[in-house]
């Protein structure tokens, strides 16, 4: 069952369609035990893939789910800075905000 904590229009897309929302959960396990990469570095991977799509939801996700596994806040800023040449400032600099309302 959707965590009350998910934006709602995730939260609605998995109660309606309940099969698609199994396979998503199921693909994001199975991905996650494919290799050597740890939970948390998996978390910042996923946040620096967020930040690149100015994804501010998803960013704020795997920001949170980076802290939880712990992460701390330096390592986040760090993982975001780290894509300037790659999405330029702007992207950056959207992201950092996004992520410091999380600190604040």
């Amino acid at each position: 069952m959707p965590d009350s904590s998910l934006p709602k229009t995730y939260t609605r897309l998995l109660k309606r369609y309940p099969v698609f929302s199994k396979a998503l959960s199921n693909l994001g396990e199975i991905v996650h035990q494919q290799g050597p990469v740890d939970a948390k570095n998996a978390q910042l991977i996923q946040l620096a893939a967020a930040a690149s799509i100015r994804s501010e939801g998803a960013v704020l996700s795997h920001a949170h789910r980076a802290l939880e596994l712990g992460s701390d806040e330096e390592e986040i800023r760090h993982a975001l800075l780290l894509l300037t040449s790659t999405i330029g400032f702007p992207a950056v600099a959207a992201a950092l905000s996004w992520v410091e309302d999380i600190f604040d």
